[in-house]
């Protein structure tokens, strides 16, 4: 009886972790300045080929200028609603997090090197873009909005 409830919990453990290294930052998430504390925008993740992208779904902060002025790319004087400003994420090997892709901030015009990481629980993301190392650039962290 014991080796069957061990069996049992050890099973269900494994579930949980084959879950979890499963879960996915596609859905909509809300953006937390991580200089104010305050939400700015949703952005919405999806998934096309096995990579994620995200764009600006709504502004929950009216912007100094409603398209994206200060991008260098094709992106310039598009409309910050709607606007692409993560691409080409690939999961890790590891199945922990997603990188390899890049994000744009808005605010400055500048694209940064991007790695996302999903808390176990799947309603907080965190946002880490840099440039050349992870070591040196700035964490945001994203609330799940559904």
């Amino acid at each position: 009886m014991v080796n069957a409830m061990r069996r049992t919990a050890a099973l269900a453990a494994l579930l949980m972790a084959a879950t979890a290294a499963q879960a996915t930052p596609v859905g909509l998430w809300k953006t937390i300045d991580d200089e104010t504390g305050q939400p700015r925008s949703l952005v919405r993740i999806t998934e096309a080929d096995g990579r994620l992208s995200g764009r600006i779904e709504k502004l929950l902060v009216a912007p100094v200028s409603p398209v994206c002025i200060k991008c260098a790319d094709e992106r310039r004087d598009q409309p910050l609603e709607g606007l692409t400003i993560i691409r080409n994420l690939r999961r890790d090997a590891d199945g922990a997090a997603w990188s390899g892709g890049d994000i744009l901030d808005p605010k400055s015009g500048k694209v940064y090197s991007l790695r996302l990481t999903e808390s176990a629980d799947g309603r907080r993301l965190e946002v880490r873009g840099f440039i050349g190392f992870a070591l040196l650039g700035r964490t945001q962290v994203w609330l799940r909005e559904d």
